[in-house]
């Protein structure tokens, strides 16, 4: 997978198409990404001793690596591919403009 924690990136299919946001958490086995602001559903949670208080909450629910792209400084939102430099250490680089990410 691609994406990282912390990449900004910007939804390109599904319901929040054209919002944009950090990528809070990343889910390597379904090949999934919970971005922050997008996504979001109800959910009604029971108090507990965890939580106090119940009610209905917003919560930031995954959405599929292939609805998202990263956005590119320079150019926004873009494909990543990788190229290793003197050291040997790979890295990513930005599909439009071959800049680093």
């Amino acid at each position: 997978m691609k994406l990282k924690k912390g990449d900004r990136v910007k939804v390109i299919a599904g319901k929040d198409i054209g919002k944009d946001g950090v990528i809070m958490r990343v889910i390597p086995e379904k090949n999934k990404v919970i971005v922050e602001g997008v996504n979001i559903a109800k959910k009604h949670q029971r108090p507990t001793r965890a939580t106090m208080q119940g009610g209905i909450i917003d919560k930031d629910m995954p959405i599929h690596v292939s609805n998202v792209a990263l956005i590119c400084g320079s150019c926004g939102a873009t494909r990543i591919g990788y190229r290793f430099d003197d050291a040997g250490k790979k890295i990513r680089v930005c599909r439009k403009c071959q800049g680093d990410l």
